[in-house]
């Protein structure tokens, strides 16, 4: 029990003081783009894309802004499967949703090559832990007022069976941009699967190499007009004037004090900035976000007298899931570090924390619904950085390896999807075993210039000399910090539109065919665990 104390003494220190790690480990510079830093002085203005303009000038059908229309397409889309011969009779306990943010196809194929090239083979050959599930399927991830989504309305789709706006969270699409008024009416809320799973009686819990706040894990739990409203200060930095956090409510406060956040078993991730007051220093040295004094782990530590808090690698791995009743583990002051530049003492990798994870949920007899997130994938890709998206997109393969060892295929569904593509393309005609993150030997441009086989269209390099002419890249590819060249000059790295695969095995998986909106997945899990109000398969019991 000796690791326990020490565990709830960090969380007691959290609320009595300031103090700070051992160790400073520097935030990955980079991180900080898409949204600014995570200091309070942040302004919308230092940001290279004001997250806000995402939000504007964007309309959609008049009927979407509906949760029935979604929910009635989803119920038809799974009924058009249940047409089929229905062979898998068994029903989920177990539910495990495995996100790849800004996982594309086209950087599923190239994580697979780059998998086998680091073995010492051709790599085109090999394969990742989910791509060899048994039934795969397309996922339409538009969103209701835009072409190409955020991560923020496609989650309210994988998670709540709702398409919505963009930045919008847990709501529909009736509720206008940095509306609070309108995002705190019920009657405009929609209800995630974790609730629908608590509703049930089953464990619930979201697992994120971002932070608890970010928009990905925020759609298991949060509704909110403005995905960065993370904070009560951020509500001031984001809300235009329009907003007042005593009368719109935080992401963070929202997870702490709200259902289904409040009742989750476990939340692994990074971002504790968000629930700390800006008069205490948090483990990492850094000062906490929180404008209204308030400590938020402290409030969650009295509605949890039975949890605990880990905050490095070392804690984390010493709790024994049998003796504890709650887990919150936040290990950075905002997101977790790329793997790559992480230190190992002090930051767990995701196939960790979906091991510790299982551990806590599984001891629910009801079962459980969890919630994991690779969610650097989509910050390499924004960085136009190959190198840095493939590592984390195998350090989520492992995960799901993970899990598959650890659960019973017979009662554990496990889909695999991602939010939405970036436009990385594997281009020419490379002869097999090209190094994937390497220059295509076997093409040359119409000057005769080789070009990397991994290009972007938007991004931050396009290596053209004075005459506007591509330059040799041979002396710059390779290097781990390379930024892949782009054809468009952007700030950073955009979105993409493409359809994203759907991986699935366990009960029920052959539902995860085909081409269906992304609104359809939680449906369909709901249908295989028999949970929520739609369809399931157990109002076939007694046929």
């Amino acid at each position: 029990m000796k690791s326990y104390v020490g565990i709830i003494l960090v969380l007691s220190a959290l609320m009595a003081t300031s103090f700070s790690a051992s160790v400073d480990i520097q935030e990955i510079h980079n991180q900080n783009q898409l949204v600014g830093g995570s200091s309070i002085v942040k302004t919308r203005e230092s940001n290279l894309i004001d997250p806000n303009a995402m939000a504007k000038g964007k309309t959609g059908p008049e009927e979407e802004k509906n949760a029935q229309f979604w929910y009635d397409l989803a119920d038809a889309e799974i009924a058009k499967r249940l047409e089929q011969p229905q062979l898998d009779k068994r029903k989920a306990k177990n539910v495990i949703l495995f996100l790849g943010d800004g996982m594309s196809l086209s950087t599923v194929a190239a994580a697979r090559i780059h998998k086998g090239q680091l073995k010492g083979n051709t790599g085109e050959e090999d394969s990742l832990s989910f791509e060899k599930f048994p039934y795969t399927g397309l996922s339409k991830t538009y969103c209701s007022n835009a072409q190409v989504p955020d991560s923020a309305c496609t989650a309210t789709a994988y998670l709540c069976g709702v398409k919505t706006n963009i930045v919008a969270l847990g709501i529909t699409a009736a509720v206008t941009f940095n509306n609070c008024s309108g995002s705190e009416d019920p009657a405009n809320q929609v209800d995630s699967i974790a609730a629908w799973a608590q509703a049930a009686g089953k464990a619930t819990g979201i697992v994120t190499t971002t932070t608890l706040t970010h928009a990905s894990p925020s759609g298991a739990y949060a509704k909110t007009t403005n995905r960065f409203f993370e904070s009560d200060t951020d509500i001031v930095t984001y809300g235009e004037g329009q907003n007042d956090p005593a009368t719109c409510t935080d992401i963070a406060t929202q997870l702490i004090t709200q259902a289904p956040g409040k009742n989750f078993d476990v939340m692994l991730g990074g971002g504790i900035g968000k629930f700390l007051p800006n008069t205490i220093t948090d483990p990492f040295n850094k000062k906490g976000e929180r404008s209204d004094g308030v400590n938020l782990l402290s409030r969650w530590q009295g509605l949890h007298p039975g949890g605990v808090l880990a905050y490095n690698r070392d804690q984390l791995l010493s709790v024994n899931a049998s003796k504890i009743t709650n887990l919150i583990g936040t290990f950075r002051s905002g997101v977790m570090s790329f793997n790559k530049l992480a230190d190992p003492k002090e930051e767990p990798t995701l196939a960790e924390m979906t091991r510790k994870a299982i551990e806590v949920v599984s001891k629910c007899e009801e079962g459980y619904f969890l919630f994991v997130e690779g969610g650097l994938i989509d910050y390499g890709n924004h960085f136009n950085s190959p190198t840095y998206s493939l590592s984390e997109t195998l350090q989520f393969e492992q995960a799901v390896q993970e899990a598959l060892d650890l659960t019973n295929p017979e009662e554990t569904l496990i889909v695999v999807t991602s939010d939405h593509a970036h436009p990385l393309t594997i281009s020419g005609y490379p002869g097999r075993g090209t190094p994937i993150l390497g220059l295509n030997q076997d093409d040359t441009d119409v000057n005769g210039i080789k070009y990397a086989t991994l290009n972007y269209a938007v991004g931050t390099e396009q290596y053209l000399d004075e005459h506007g002419q591509r330059i040799d890249l041979s002396d710059k590819i390779g290097a781990e910090d390379f930024i892949h060249p782009s054809y468009i000059h952007g700030l950073i790295g955009v979105h993409a539109g493409d359809d994203v695969g759907i991986f699935a095995t366990g009960p029920q998986s052959h539902l995860f065919t085909g081409s269906m909106q992304q609104s359809t997945i939680p449906h369909a899990m709901a249908y295989a665990s028999c949970i929520g109000n739609g369809r399931t398969l157990c109002d076939n019991e007694d046929d």
